[in-house]
């Protein structure tokens, strides 16, 4: 049965609006646009449907009220399905939720084969079954590039020469530094999520310190430094960042962790004990232990703490395991064998020739590791002094000898002019100038 118009002569077609889109919340029942009626639910020749909650039902108009022929394509954008029904309730064709498994199964298109009851009957054509083409322009996103048909990974380079701060947008890009010494701050981790990365390279001509934002950390530390030539990728856990690759320079091997202490105990990371030159600052309030993690590595440890009267003292936590106390004021090499602490050089081969600090009375330049407020240090120009547990016992200069307190003497004493500011005494002294102060 077919119904043609009065005025034209033509069937009958209601559905003349081209499309609409909606939500469906509930079961929605729609009706004809009949005599150019656009508003409430009505059916259109191209329907996008949102269906918000699992379990509903579109019905189609009463078929009886158009002629065969008339249709729809019903493209179903939401997460569920939808069961789209005649208008007596009788499933016409349940448009399912799209997904990567089954592309193109949630589009469609149904068409009246017979209009003589309310229900009618319904041909369906299932809408883009078997294979189809995508636009890989139209899919391509960060880290990818369309060639040709086909999605390509992409990593673009960019150029930095000053501070930088990076951003979900910087996935997989490739960022260069091509300046002196800079730095550059990573975005939140959750901010961007497990799986953002990016990969970085030193080009530059200094070190380069890329910084987390806390309480992230960057391969268990707060900060992560970059030698001229190194790289990394640098990969988010989604609650920190880990790097992948990352290299020491053949040029620059070393690096370098500054360590403030105060007193009491640190226990190094991973992270941390990988700077092969460890640096302590800082004032001292308290005996200072710092454990390192067990494995084996060579230090070269500077402490440059105001010792205040009290040590630095290194160790790898296991019983029984050698430590080794570092002086105020002094560089130590030391090797670790994942045990203990030991000397890096026990003999001295081949001539050479040793500067030394100043050093002070507190710490001289040259001390003993088990009382290292005793020892040789230079007080002035052209003056070397013996100092006591932190006092200064004798200064030797160009002019003569200085003895702080008593002098005692088993031997003979001889010279041109001597001066002592305490008691001497001895067996025999001669002094062909003179001899000030105390008794001899």
């Amino acid at each position: 049965m077919s119904y043609v118009s009065p005025f034209t002569g033509d069937v009958v077609q209601p559905t003349d609006v081209s499309y609409r889109s909606f939500s469906m919340s509930v079961d929605t029942t729609l009706s004809w646009p009949i005599n150019g009626n656009t508003t409430g639910n009505y059916a259109a020749r191209i329907m996008e449907v949102t269906p918000t909650v699992s379990g509903l039902k579109l019905y189609m108009p009463p078929a009886n009220q158009t002629s065969v022929g008339t249709d729809s394509l019903i493209y179903n954008k939401g997460a569920y399905a939808v069961n789209v029904v005649d208008a007596s309730g009788n499933t016409i064709v349940s448009v399912p939720a799209a997904s990567i498994s089954t592309p193109n199964i949630n589009v469609q298109y149904i068409y009246v084969t017979s209009s003589a009851t309310v229900a009618g009957t319904w041909g369906v054509i299932a809408f883009g079954t078997g294979s189809s083409t995508a636009s890989p322009s139209a899919l391509a996103g960060l880290g990818l590039v369309a060639i040709s048909t086909t999605l390509n990974q992409s990593h673009p380079v960019s150029t930095i020469a000053t501070s930088y701060a990076f951003s979900a947008s910087d996935r997989a890009q490739v960022t260069q530094w091509t300046s002196g010494a800079g730095v550059a701050t990573l975005p939140l981790a959750s901010s961007v999520g497990n799986n953002w990365f990016v990969l970085f390279k030193n080009n530059g001509t200094g070190t380069f310190t890329i910084s987390t934002t806390s309480p992230d950390l960057i391969d268990g530390a707060a900060t992560k430094q970059f030698a001229p030539s190194n790289s990394a990728f640098i990969i988010s856990t989604g609650t920190s960042y880990i790097t992948v690759g990352y290299g020491q320079s053949n040029t620059f091997a070393y690096n370098i962790l500054v360590k403030n202490v105060t007193g009491g105990a640190y226990t190094l990371s991973q992270a941390d004990a990988a700077n092969t030159i460890q640096e302590y600052v800082g004032s001292l309030v308290s005996n200072v232990t710092v454990t390192y993690p067990p494995v084996v590595n060579l230090y070269v440890i500077s402490n440059q703490t105001t010792p205040n009267g009290y040590s630095l003292t290194v160790t790898t936590g296991i019983t029984g395991g050698a430590t080794a106390t570092v002086p105020a004021g002094a560089q130590v090499t030391l090797i670790c064998d994942g045990t203990n602490f030991l000397n890096a050089n026990t003999v001295q081969a081949g001539a050479t020739q040793i500067s030394v600090i100043d050093g002070s009375a507190n710490v001289p330049s040259i001390n003993f590791s088990s009382e290292t407020s005793t020892g040789i240090y230079r007080p002035g120009t052209a003056q070397w002094g013996l100092s006591i547990l932190g006092t200064n016992k004798m200064t030797v200069s160009a002019t003569g000898i200085t003895v702080a307190g008593s002098g005692a003497f088993t031997g003979a004493v001889s010279g041109t002019t001597g001066t002592f500011t305490g008691a001497v005494s001895g067996t025999t002294g001669t002094f062909t100038s003179g001899v000030a102060g105390g008794t001899f």
